[in-house]
């Protein structure tokens, strides 16, 4: 039977007018957006500015969005195809729960919430409200990161909350505080431009904050020199003034070397060191106490570039000294940022043009996210939980006593160390997935199979999610309003773009709804929208060291994007800190650290002689929950490889693309030999994006930084043989 003429009107619907019909000015296409938002990409610190196309409800698209001051329409690989995520056939688009037997199997609301809720009355009831935990992400916006911080505080009623920049951001962030008493990039990126040298010290800048590379070049062009610091030729290395091979673990040894060559050459600017700072005999004497010839042993670097270094640096007028996960991802991560904070100081260039010093984000919302409350030992505006007089201020915005207040909880790791031998019984987490971000990845998995209970909300099933029992389908980047925090300390607009697809909600709405379940109204039915969480969480910051309270939506998007501090709504922002040169430090200065070097725990014996480092890809972001799931990504790097050099692979007979396995005392993988030029000779380097037996993190060791509690990422001891492929 023939089947009815489809009508002209349908498929104009479907696919478009014909062009005959187009009018004057070209065709149509069936998908042209229905509007355009502006807003951010969802993946890195630098947060650029980015239009979606949205259709029917639909992210289909994007175009550039050439007004916004930091990338100007320019994006990486993972921002060009950021829109795609949305209609991945694995978004969750209902609440589940884990069945023995059957696996995963959509439920209602309404038993995910009552499932979850009585799970943890039941756990408190036993055995206190601290055994239950809030695991959190700092890829949230602003306003989901302070209602975390409230809600596991005064909802959950738990000390023992924490997020995912304790893997990231912590050592900076502790680093910068014993510095300056403050915790952001001391300048915004254009400074970086008009410096004669700039120094970035574990940073693979164009793989990992691609955008940021712009304004090297732009320097470069200016005719800056460029030093690099990393074990491996990276691709901002390979055109650089000197780079600097370290072997991994041994930063603070190469940076008190190039500290040496200051004080011997006479490139310190002692005037600025008298008045301004604080600590420098002993940090000086710290610095005399190690030989260059030893910080060269140490570090692997030859004696003659520890001095080129130094001279390149103290001998310019501006610099600028950028550092990332490289030396933060350390058992010494505070020693070796303030270390690098030691030379911005004893050259005294900073707070001014071109003269400065930043640490580069590595998380969508790594700055914000750290400063507003769900970190376990900070209250908004980047309070001390500790401190009486912090915590009688927050107490007064949230309208509760010090005694319903918590004290400080534990660290991420901590949490996962103390699930496995018992001591915490449930837990919820929100867009973290620990099983691949947190070291020794079998102790981790052993540890969520001990839990009674665990409720998972996420927009993907991510590896983690899968030991849950019940996982909560929450929302994308672009599904909620809010505000992020970029690595300048800009402060952005996240705008809404679509609806949650399906049954999902939105992750706000979520955690209130727990909130009220738990019988804890009274301190949050007043959040009706983003805006009200974020004008409170602007007078829970104000007075403190990130003071949000002179932001406001409607300036955010007339200014495209507020520098904080803000303290009051007048206030034009702070784009570059310390220009009048007073620190945020009891005594005003700012304050030299002095470093003495310490081992890593792990050092290349005969059994496992070779030294294992970890870092990123340009096409994937941290566990790669997102970016393995975008074609386009997945094609550009589909698994992780083991970089060796050509005189390591030919003593153990390996070729490139040949089988390898990699093998610690917590684990191994076997992966496939990328036989490179650009990576120590005893050294090899493996990307963590991945999970189960690709990981790298079956690895790495749960050695902790003492101050900020951050694992030792960039450093394991390991043994390498050919291997035949995987089954």
């Amino acid at each position: 039977m023939a089947k009815p003429p489809v009508s002209v009107e349908k498929l104009i619907e479907d696919f478009g007018p014909h062009p005959a019909h187009t009018p004057p000015g070209g065709w149509v296409g069936r998908d042209d957006p229905d509007k355009l938002v502006k807003t951010h990409c969802c993946f890195c610190g630098m947060q650029c500015g980015i239009q979606l196309k949205v259709k029917k409800d639909q992210v289909i698209g994007f175009e550039p969005w050439e007004e916004f001051p930091f990338n100007k329409g320019k994006l990486c690989p993972k921002g060009v195809k950021r829109y795609l995520q949305g209609g991945h056939p694995d978004r969750l688009l209902n609440p589940m729960k884990n069945v023995p037997g059957q696996g995963f199997i959509s439920i209602s609301w309404e038993e995910a919430f009552s499932t979850t809720i009585k799970a943890i009355q039941d756990v408190r009831a036993k055995n206190g409200k601290d055994s239950v935990a809030f695991l959190s992400g700092v890829s949230l916006t602003n306003e989901k990161s302070y209602l975390i911080g409230k809600f596991a505080r005064l909802g959950l009623q738990t000390a023992n909350l924490d997020y995912n920049g304790r893997l990231c951001m912590v050592s900076a962030g502790a680093g910068n505080k014993k510095a300056f008493g403050l915790d952001r990039a001391s300048n915004y990126w254009e400074d970086i431009v008009h410096a004669e040298v700039i120094l970035l010290a574990g940073t693979n800048v164009a793989e990992c904050s691609p955008i940021t590379t712009d304004y090297i070049w732009r320097a470069r062009d200016r005719g800056a020199k460029l030093i690099v610091i990393d074990p491996r030729v990276t691709p901002i290395a390979r055109t650089c003034d000197l780079h600097l091979p370290v072997l991994p673990g041994t930063d603070s040894a190469l940076l008190l070397g190039i500290l040496r060559v200051l004080i011997e050459e006479g490139l310190t600017n002692e005037e600025f060191i008298a008045e301004y700072t604080s600590g420098w005999e002993e940090t000086k004497a710290a610095a005399l106490a190690l030989p260059l010839e030893e910080a060269s042993r140490i570090s692997g670097i030859k004696v003659e570039d520890i001095v080129r270094a130094g001279k390149m640096w103290g001998e310019a007028k501006t610099s600028f000294l950028m550092h990332a996960r490289g030396i933060e991802h350390s058992s010494k991560g505070v020693d070796n940022v303030v270390s690098c904070i030691n030379l911005v100081l004893a050259t005294g260039r900073i707070g001014r043009k071109g003269c400065g010093y930043a640490t580069i984000t590595g998380q969508g919302n790594g700055q914000g996210g750290r400063e507003h409350g769900h970190k376990c030992d900070q209250l908004p505006g980047n309070r001390d939980i500790s401190n009486p007089a912090h915590r009688e201020y927050i107490c007064s915005v949230w309208g509760c006593t010090d005694e319903e207040l918590p004290g400080k909880g534990h660290t991420a790791p901590e949490i996962m160390e103390m699930i496995h031998a018992g001591e915490i019984k449930a837990l919820i987490s929100i867009c973290f997935n620990p099983l691949v971000s947190l070291p020794d990845s079998n102790f981790t998995r052993e540890a969520l199979n001990k839990l009674e209970h665990y409720t998972a909300i996420d927009f993907f099933l991510n590896e983690t999610a899968h030991h849950a029992d019940i996982v909560m389908a929450g929302s994308l980047h672009e599904e909620e309003e809010g505000t992020s925090t970029s690595a300048e300390g800009r402060v952005i607009r996240i705008k809404k773009a679509v609806n949650p697809p399906g049954n999902a909600k939105a992750d706000t709405d979520i955690i209130l709804e727990l909130a009220r379940r738990l019988g804890r109204s009274k301190f949050f039915d007043h959040f009706k929208t983003s805006e009200d969480i974020f004008n409170e969480l602007r007078v829970a910051s104000k007075g403190g060291t990130a003071d949000y309270f002179g932001i406001t939506y409607e300036r955010i998007e007339n200014e495209l994007g507020v520098f904080w501090p803000c303290p009051e709504i007048g206030h034009p922002g702070t784009p570059r800190l310390w220009e009048d040169l007073k620190f945020k430090t009891p005594d005003g200065k700012a304050h030299f650290n002095a470093v003495k070097y310490r081992p890593p725990l792990e050092e290349p014996d005969d059994e496992y002689p070779v030294v294992l480092t970890t870092g990123r890809v340009v096409s994937h972001y941290l566990s790669g929950t997102q970016t393995r799931r975008i074609g386009g990504l997945v094609d550009l790097c589909p698994d992780p490889y083991v970089e060796i050099h050509p005189t390591l692979a030919a003593r153990y007979g390996i070729a490139d693309k040949d089988w390898m396995r990699v093998t610690s005392r917590r684990g191994e993988v076997v992966l496939q030999a990328k036989v490179v030029t650009t990576i120590r000779p005893d050294t090899v380097f493996i990307p963590y994006h991945w999970p189960g037996r690709k990981a790298a993190n079956n690895l790495t060791i749960r050695s902790y930084d003492p101050v900020s509690g951050i694992p030792e990422y960039k450093r394991a001891c390991v043994k390498i043989e050919k291997s035949e492929p995987p089954q």
